[in-house]
C-alpha cells in the first residue's frame, strides 16, 4: 500500500507516520499492492482527527475519527475502514462485481450474512441512480449518517439513512 500522509496544524513526526503505516499497514491483506491510501491529520482545538481515504474502483472506503490522542485516533479509523471493507465486500460478492484493487483470496472467502445491508423502516418525503442497498453501502463508504440518492427503479430522488441501533431507513417521495 502506498501512503500518502499530510498534516494541519499537526507536523507529522517519524512517530506518528510509522504509527499510521504499522496500524492502516495491516489492511494490506486486503488490498493490491498499488493501492493508495490518503491519511490526512488534523488538531482542531484539542481534538486529534484523522482522515482516511481510500479509491476502490468506483467507490471510495472512508473514515474520520477524532478524540484527545492522535494515537487513539489512529485506531479508531483502522477499525471503522475494516467494518467497511466487511460491508464493501458482501456488496461485491452479492452483485458478482469485480473487486477492483481488493485481493482476489479475501473476495473468495465466505462472509457473514449478518453484515447484509437491510433497510428496517421507509418514509416518503418531497425531494446518480442506484439501488437503496447500494446507497447504503456507499453512505457506510463515505461515513455519513445519510445518503441522497436516485432510485434506479422509480427514477426518483430518494435518502437513506442510518438509524440507532445500526440499521437503516429509506425515505422515499410521495406520489
Amino acid at each position: 500500500m502506498n501512503f500518502a500522509i499530510y498534516g494541519k496544524n499537526i507536523e507529522i513526526t517519524d512517530n506518528l507516520r510509522q504509527a499510521v503505516e504499522a496500524k492502516l499497514g495491516k489492511l494490506e491483506k486486503y488490498f493490491t499492492p498499488d493501492t493508495k491510501v490518503n491519511v490526512t491529520m488534523s488538531v482542531e482545538r484539542e481534538r486529534q482527527k484523522i482522515e482516511v481515504t481510500i479509491p476502490v474502483k468506483g467507490s471510495i472506503i472512508r473514515s474520520e475519527q477524532a478524540s484527545n490522542d492522535m494515537y487513539v485516533s489512529i485506531d479508531l479509523v483502522e477499525e471503522v475502514i475494516e467494518r467497511q471493507l466487511h460491508k464493501y465486500k458482501n456488496k461485491i460478492v452479492d452483485k458478482h462485481q469485480s473487486g477492483g484493487n481488493l485481493q482476489k483470496a479475501y473476495i473468495d472467502q465466505e462472509y457473514d450474512e449478518e453484515d447484509e445491508v437491510r433497510i428496517i423502516r421507509s418514509k416518503k418525503f418531497d425531494i446518480k441512480p442506484m439501488y437503496p442497498e447500494d446507497a447504503c453501502v456507499q453512505m457506510e463508504l463515505l461515513g455519513h449518517n445519510f445518503f441522497v440518492f436516485v432510485n434506479a427503479e422509480s427514477d426518483q430522488t430518494c435518502v437513506v439513512y442510518k438509524r440507532k441501533g445500526g440499521m437503516y431507513g429509506l425515505i422515499e417521495p410521495e406520489d
